[in-house]
């Protein structure tokens, strides 16, 4: 019952082992993914640093890169405690072996003790030759061959567990040396981390110090950005109603019987009424949700969705339809997903913006220098749709993204890859 026992929790260990390397290889993948992260945020930190009048924005990437510092932190330890755990099992491999080479070794030399007492060809004779019969001669025969094959194969056993243990041995002192870097790299990013709130600390005190100033900025962009919703929204419900105008217009050359009340109902309709190919597509980008490319290359999000505190001022409250991504001077603005551009709007002299359908959902991007497309064109996926505009005062590179069904926004963040 032991042996059984203990062959179960081998078993059970051997399993584990086997599935060690994969999450070993994704953890590190990750890693990396985070370390990009940051030296991306990093770049982005400097840029603002060195061009950014205000430093609300400072902070909120300070905030971020903080953010993945403690991500990074925490994928690894996940590696070190991972590893620890694989050294046990290896561990309990290596104290196995041991206790099976010391009974190997010493039943292999009471057997020699054994085959030197009984050595000479005159006492295996006298063995063969004092048999009672031929039947009994023939069975002593096969014992003593079967004695000296159990012998060969002893042998055999001891060489192979002796060289399973030189390799458990190795793995282990790798997994020590491994272990010792992953430590001492962890409590690099710890000091690295106190660095950076420390930092951060004083982005918050210069803030503070501006109160004033930054609240009337806040309330100077919150009166902007509800003048532009309520524009983006009045533009939304014309789309609507351009695309059931459409969808009525087919349906009555298709049946002329269609009453002029239920037309008339359905242009009217606060939702888009979907034409089998509209659902279509529709269906598609609800099945995309969480695998959305970025609007942009790459960046990073310095203000999320809906109502907010202010990152400093909490009495604040900062609301957002979208979410807006601090990018690269000159970034190209990139559809995300394929459909029909339903306008291009001017929402400012310097400040363009376009919106996309797809089927009864509306992607919009804001804060655009320029466009590339026009009203009714077809965009397929990443395509790119406009430059986005560098903040002359500020030196920032901003673009808002929303998304919508209907008139109704909800949060890109759920929508878009990696976020």
């Amino acid at each position: 019952m032991p042996k059984l026992r203990l062959s179960l929790i081998l078993i059970f260990f051997s399993a584990i082992m086997w599935s060690q390397p994969g999450q070993q290889q994704k953890l590190e993948a990750r890693k990396a993914q985070i370390q990009k992260e940051i030296i991306e945020n990093q770049r982005l930190l400097q840029s603002v640093k060195s061009k950014e009048k205000s430093v609300t924005t400072e902070l909120l990437l300070q905030k971020e890169k903080i953010k993945l510092k403690e991500k990074l932190i925490n994928t690894t330890e996940k590696q070190t405690k991972m590893l620890s755990n694989d050294m046990y099992i290896n561990q309990v491999q290596i104290n196995r072996l041991k206790t099976d080479l010391e009974q190997l070794r010493a039943d292999y030399a009471e057997m020699i003790v054994k085959s030197y007492k009984s050595r000479s060809e005159q006492s295996r004779a006298m063995f063969l030759l004092s048999s009672e019969n031929f039947l009994q001669a023939y069975k002593r025969a096969q014992y003593m061959k079967q004695y000296t094959s159990y012998r060969k194969t002893q042998g055999e056993e001891i060489n192979l567990k002796t060289n399973q243990l030189t390799q458990f041995n190795q793995k282990i002192s790798v997994q020590k040396t491994e272990k010792q870097k992953l430590l001492v790299e962890n409590q690099k990013e710890r000091q690295e981390l106190v660095k950076e709130k420390q930092e951060q600390e004083k982005i918050v005190e210069s803030i503070r110090k501006n109160k004033k100033q930054i609240t009337a900025e806040i309330k100077k962009k919150q009166q902007e950005t509800k003048t532009i919703d309520r524009q983006i929204e009045k533009l939304l419900r014309n789309a609507i109603a351009a695309a059931n105008k459409k969808t009525a217009v087919a349906a009555k050359k298709a049946n002329p019987g269609t009453t002029t009340a239920k037309t008339k109902a359905t242009i009217e309709s606060a939702k888009i009424v979907l034409t089998p190919e509209g659902k279509l597509i529709a269906d598609n980008f609800r099945a995309n949700k969480g695998r959305l490319p970025w609007p942009v290359e790459r960046g990073v999000v310095t203000l999320g969705y809906g109502d907010q505190p202010h990152p400093v001022h909490k009495s604040l409250v900062v609301h957002n339809s979208g979410v807006e991504i601090t990018t690269d001077q000159g970034a190209t603005a990139r559809a995300v997903f394929g459909g029909e551009v339903t306008s291009v709007i001017v929402l400012s002299p310097v400040n363009k913006a376009v919106m996309i359908q797809h089927g009864d959902f509306f992607t919009v991007y804001q804060n655009l220098s320029n466009v590339s497309v026009s009203k009714g064109d077809k965009v397929s996926i990443k395509e790119a749709i406009g430059r986005v505009r560098t903040n002359g005062d500020t030196g920032k590179t901003v673009i808002k993204f929303t998304i919508s069904q209907n008139a109704t926004y909800t949060n890109p963040q759920a929508w878009l890859s990696g976020m």
